[in-house]
């Protein structure tokens, strides 16, 4: 018997259901779980009633959360049927161990990293986190969330990471990076360029050179175990359409051709 790790966290997440006024389950023959990065569910929320509006046989559910924390959950048998990630390491894991149909991984969206802090903050650049304007700095946890991954690749690449260890404070995804910031409960924090655009309550001081960390690749991919194979590349299908292409670069992603 698979270990239940993943039920807890997939029974509260998977509350994202279908957006008021579109197909739910009980009107649709088929019912997708897509568990997908934080740092993408407003477009996916877009997309969903745009899918939906096409395809009212298809009910879609989703499954928000770190890339990392979504990814143990389907290698652990989570009923999961496409996988978005906003790390191709961890969708590199899932194929080793045969948990994603390997032929249909695509590569999709394209992100970058910003440095961001209250609105009205005296810091302006990535040289004043190590002076006394920065106090505390949010980054999520490298170990499972790739934008605290990228974040911690930034700040080695500047040089920054060992010299700031007491003022990192770590978050469980990028959203609640954005929350410290909003409320300013840090002083700044590393962000992708698309939560940052989505807010008022912070700015954007600077963007990471884009040699400082890894590519940031959202590659998405169908679970091996999905049991529903054909609406399932039939939803992947629509998420490259020029119609989903615009709601994502509405919301600040570049799409890979």
């Amino acid at each position: 018997m698979r270990p239940l790790a993943w039920l807890l966290p997939l029974l509260g997440a998977i509350a994202c259901v279908p957006t008021a006024g579109t197909p739910g389950p009980d009107s649709a023959t088929t019912t997708l779980t897509v568990s997908a990065a934080a740092s993408v569910q407003d477009a996916l929320r877009d997309i969903q009633v745009a899918y939906q509006a096409e395809s009212p046989e298809i009910a879609v559910v989703y499954n928000f959360g770190p890339s990392g924390s979504l990814a143990q959950q389907i290698a652990q048998g989570a009923p999961v049927d496409i996988f978005l990630s906003a790390s191709q390491p961890w969708m590199d894991r899932l194929a080793a161990e045969g948990a994603i149909l390997e032929v249909s991984r695509q590569d999709l969206l394209q992100n970058a990293m910003v440095l961001v802090a209250p609105t009205g903050s005296a810091i302006a650049s990535f040289d004043d986190l190590g002076t006394g304007a920065a106090g505390k700095i949010a980054v999520g946890r490298p170990e499972s969330v790739p934008a605290g991954g990228y974040a911690k690749e930034v700040l080695m690449t500047l040089g920054l990471f060992e010299a700031l260890q007491s003022k990192l404070v770590f978050a469980k995804d990028v959203r609640q990076v954005l929350s410290y910031v909003e409320t300013g409960n840090v002083d700044a924090g590393l962000v992708y360029a698309t939560d940052a655009q989505l807010s008022g309550r912070v700015k954007i001081l600077a963007t990471a050179p884009p040699d400082s960390h890894a590519p940031i690749v959202y590659p998405v991919a169908i679970a091996q175990d999905s049991n529903q194979v054909a609406a399932a590349k039939d939803f992947l299908t629509f998420l490259s359409t020029d119609a989903a292409a615009k709601i994502f670069q509405g919301y600040g992603f570049s799409t890979v051709d």
